[in-house]
């Protein structure tokens, strides 16, 4: 009897030790999921706030809300990974590969971290070094996501006034038809102790540090990275030393999907010379390689003091600078500052480009005034620079060649959209009116089946189906819809539109009959070109009038 009363007590200390764990780990991840979510948010806030306060210049508003959405789309990557989280412990989380652009993709990264960079006061690098392939097949949501966590991580851990950085190195190893990359991720923040190095990329370890006591976090993040560099057939590491900072390093391959960037001299520029200032050298040295690829003469300099006596020196020789490069932060001198002593030695031919790793929405008129030509975001690629420096010489002829986009016009077509939700039903109306569409509104399933029930054939051209509604469910009332007797109606197109994002779900969706699978929020080009697909079969096999 005493042992079963021994055996019985200790099976309710593991049980009791399970829900603890089981407790710790909860607590751990939604801590962790609220400092995720919020680095988007934060961008989201702020670039919100800064259209309202410049609501009056709309090319500002403009960059502000292309600024939002990535960093919305950035969130609701975030969501989904909250909601396939039993898939990525269970190890059936997928790679999926895609046609991607690094350029998009950096350039994307630096948007949503922008904003807390600035609200931690901390100096940000961003550059590439001999990127020659700059479109790959990759999972670009999670290749973001592995910078992003080493960024936020390197963010956390360093002071006002520390220095973050990324920088993309192309290594010259690779097999044909792929490239190899190396993402260096860097701070000046707190370090490592060497013994913490070892356990770093374990789940929920964390160094147990007077230094690291007061910062929030959860020792999830290194081990999710580290899962999907691993998934991605690539490694990582890390270096660091206490109180000097850390650099993670991610190798990774990937298959290209086109050629290298076009490395032709462009014959307007050969052999004329350029300037690059910048304080960092490592974006010195990669944007003269570039300059030298396009057939320019380039000299650099880290000191904006230096740029302006180097001008005035090669006007006194006789050999000007054709094009100037300038960073827009620099210690001794201000990249407007130069800009504007470099205008004053020149004159207002040459075209002088400032390139930063900040938002220039706030300085750009005074810098137009000060002579700036054009701005470049870091991290700068050869396509870009080529592209900035061809543009004076591309003539109007070549623009006016270049065909129209053709607009795609849904005009004379009805919609019946059965959502319950009236700002969703705003929402999908509004950008359903914008494309052409008349729209007719049924607040739930039965709803959506009566209209259509009563209606004739031909009165609707397709109807957009929530999931979750009150009376009948999306899928119940696709059912029905496949039940009529009349076979034109029966087989009306059914598009579901609904926050159910799994594969399973879009599963469901076409188990009851429908023709496609839409997920909120709207990916409103993703809707119109599944509209038009959906809509040109049909009109085909209805024998419709021409609306395309």
């Amino acid at each position: 009897m005493e042992e079963q009363l021994e055996r019985q007590n200790f099976n309710l200390q593991d049980a009791l030790a399970a829900a603890q764990h089981a407790n710790r780990a909860k607590t751990t991840f939604l801590n962790n999921m609220s400092h995720d979510i919020r680095t988007p948010m934060n961008a989201i806030i702020g670039f919100t706030s800064l259209a309202a306060a410049h609501i009056d210049n709309r090319e500002q508003v403009q960059d502000y809300l292309s600024k939002i959405t990535t960093s919305s789309n950035h969130l609701l990557s975030l969501i989904n990974d909250v909601l396939d989280m039993s898939r990525i412990e269970s190890g059936k989380m997928k790679i999926d590969e895609k046609e991607a652009s690094l350029p998009e993709i950096m350039h994307d990264l630096k948007t949503i971290v922008q904003a807390d960079i600035t609200s931690r006061q901390l100096e940000f690098f961003i550059d590439t070094d001999d990127v020659v392939n700059e479109h790959i097949l990759c999972d670009k949501l999670r290749l973001n996501q592995v910078l992003l966590n080493l960024l936020s991580n390197a963010m956390k851990f360093t002071k006002p006034g520390g220095v973050v950085g990324v920088r993309i190195i192309q290594k010259g190893n690779a097999p044909e038809d792929f490239a190899s990359y190396e993402f260096q991720v860097k701070d000046t923040g707190i370090g490592m102790s060497e013994e913490f190095q070892k356990h770093v990329f374990e789940p929920f370890e964390r160094e147990r540090s007077s230094t690291v006591s007061g910062i929030q976090g959860t020792g999830l993040g290194m081990a999710i990275t580290k899962n999907i560099v691993d998934m991605m057939g690539g490694t990582i590491s890390v270096e660091s030393e206490e109180g000097k900072g850390s650099t993670f390093t991610v190798e990774l391959l990937f298959k290209t999907c086109s050629g290298p960037v076009r490395q032709e001299v462009i014959p307007q520029l050969r052999e004329l010379r350029a300037l690059v200032a910048d304080d960092d050298f490592n974006t010195c040295s990669s944007v003269t390689k570039m300059l030298s690829t396009i057939g320019m003469r380039p000299d650099w300099t880290t000191s904006g003091k230096e740029a302006v006596l180097r001008t005035r020196l090669a006007v006194e020789q006789n050999d000007e600078y054709a094009a100037y490069i300038i960073d827009w932060l620099m210690p001794d001198m201000n990249g407007i500052e130069v800009v504007r002593r470099i205008r004053g030695i020149i004159g207002e031919e040459k075209p002088i480009i400032i390139l930063t790793a900040y938002d220039w929405s706030d300085i750009e008129e005074e810098a137009r005034n000060a002579g700036v030509t054009a701005f470049c975001s870091k991290p700068i690629f050869l396509s870009e620079l080529r592209g900035v420096l061809e543009a004076p010489f591309i003539t109007a002829m070549d623009t006016e060649t270049t065909a129209p986009e053709r607009k795609v016009s849904f005009e004379g077509r009805k919609i019946l959209l059965a959502e319950d939700n009236e700002l969703n039903q705003e929402i999908a109306a509004e950008i359903l009116g914008e494309a052409g569409f008349t729209v007719d509104v049924a607040n739930d399933g039965a709803i959506a089946v009566e209209k259509l029930s009563a209606a004739g054939p031909g009165q609707y051209d397709l109807v957009l189906m929530d999931i979750q509604m009150p009376i009948m469910n999306g899928y119940d009332a696709a059912r029905r819809i496949r039940a009529f007797k009349d076979q034109e109606l029966a087989n009306i197109p059914i598009i579901a539109m609904t926050a159910n994002a799994f594969d399973e779900d879009r599963q469901l969706a076409l188990d009851a009959g429908m023709n496609g699978h839409i997920t909120k929020p709207i990916d409103i080009p993703r809707l119109l070109e599944l509209l038009k697909e959906i809509l040109s079969v049909n009109m085909h096999a209805c024998k419709k009038g021409d609306s395309f």
